[in-house]
């Protein structure tokens, strides 16, 4: 029998509904992080990214964490066939490598591939790791099964992240607090790295943040975000909240909200990273 979720509707819009200049209200962005499983501090981290990103944007989080800490776990909100409808984007956070039921992985895939925007993060590159299908891998746009140890890595934008609005104002020369580095096997064809880090064991670079097409959803990727200190840093925040914009179609060229979508707030600091 599958463990329950904790279902956590998180009301942490910081902000009301209206933008800085005073835009007209709108709905918020409804947004599902699914988190959980192994090897992190996920309620830490899910309440520093909601938190974060919900100073920043018109975003209102649900939080589904699961209880389970092994390399396993079938999660039950995937058995409903309108699982993701209520939501904007999915965020994906979760780290069950050895879970390999293609029947189980397509239930998450094919609300994707019909329209549900995502980003991920992470240990979501390691989930479903031992699956013989692809599509888990399709959907991330990289595969990756190995990382390198933790170290504070540079991160140096592509000539598509220079032109991407997720990478407007991302600060040069950034180094990430102490974290992982996954080697990236696969880039996919419909992926594209806005940015890469290089690896202190081999010396090749990898994609660290990216963007992909999955049917007809954008999916917004960063393997990073292994220690707490990584959700604490603003840099860190700022893209992966710009991602999730940018996901749901609500991020100007110029790497700002649409409107109505900046939370307001006296200080709007999404204008640089």
């Amino acid at each position: 029998m599958r463990n329950m979720f904790q279902l956590l509707l998180l009301t942490v819009v910081m902000c009301s509904a209206f933008g800085c200049a005073g835009a007209q209200p709108v709905k918020p962005l409804q947004a599902l992080l699914i988190t959980g499983g192994c090897c992190h501090d996920y309620k830490f981290q899910s309440e520093k990214l909601t938190t974060g990103s919900s100073a920043l944007a018109n975003i209102q989080w649900t939080v589904m964490l699961d209880p389970r800490t092994g390399t396993e776990g079938e999660i039950d909100l995937y058995d409903k066939p309108d699982w993701a409808a209520p939501y904007d984007v999915v965020i994906h956070n979760e780290c069950f490598a050895n879970t390999a039921d293609p029947e189980y992985i397509r239930k998450i895939t094919k609300a994707h591939r019909a329209n549900v925007p995502a980003v991920v993060i992470h240990c979501a590159m390691h989930t479903y790791r031992a699956a013989e299908i692809d599509d888990w891998r399709q959907f991330l746009g990289v595969t990756s099964r190995r990382h390198d140890h933790q170290s504070e890595y540079p991160v140096n934008l592509t000539d598509a992240g220079r032109k991407h609005p997720i990478m407007q104002n991302f600060p040069d020369g950034w180094k990430t607090p102490k974290d992982e580095l996954y080697v990236i096997e696969k880039l996919w064809g419909n992926a594209t790295p806005l940015a890469t880090s290089t690896s202190e064991k081999d010396g090749k670079s990898y994609p660290t943040f990216w963007t992909n097409m999955y049917g007809q959803s954008r999916v917004f990727g960063t393997t990073y975000g292994h220690g707490n200190a990584t959700f604490e840093d603003p840099v860190f925040i700022k893209t992966v909240t710009k991602g999730i914009l940018w996901a749901a179609g609500k991020l100007d060229d110029d790497g700002m909200p649409a409107k109505g979508y900046m939370a307001a707030c006296e200080h709007c600091e999404m204008k640089s990273n």
